[in-house]
């Protein structure tokens, strides 16, 4: 099974030290990312600092610790898919589309996720922390 980690997901690894941190990287299962949420996590950088009470140096070594655990799909892969990632969430959250395309990109993928929207679309399977937890 290829999973596709939700930017809350990873966020929410980085911030605390909880079930999600553990399964990130206890998960044998691949644990794929796209590129653009290394944006995303710079552009929030020192409100995740501040969350997690981390230093700058701690939270660094924290972030490089959990990139180990999953692959980070470049853009390039992504971006074909796309376009039918906006026909299938256009209706729900356009600003998931990218994990959509992610998931396409691997044919059977499946997102971790603890949005709800998400499960409104019925063309990518979606799973919530508590369901990866019974996996």
């Amino acid at each position: 099974m290829v999973i596709v980690l939700d930017s809350n997901i990873f966020i929410s690894a980085l911030i605390k030290d909880s079930i999600t941190r553990k399964l990130i990287i206890n998960c044998k299962e691949l644990i794929v990312i796209p590129e653009f949420l290394l944006e995303e996590i710079r552009n929030y950088e020192e409100e995740i600092i501040l969350k997690s009470k981390l230093d700058k140096e701690e939270y660094k070594k924290l972030l490089n610790i959990l990139l180990k655990y999953v692959l980070v799909l470049p853009d390039e892969i992504i971006l074909p898919y796309r376009e039918q990632a906006v026909e299938i969430i256009k209706d729900i959250d356009i600003n998931d589309v990218l994990f959509i395309a992610t998931a396409l990109a691997f044919g059977d993928a499946t997102i971790w996720s603890n949005d709800k929207k998400l499960k409104k679309q019925n063309k990518i399977k979606v799973i919530s922390t508590q369901e990866i937890m019974q996996l």
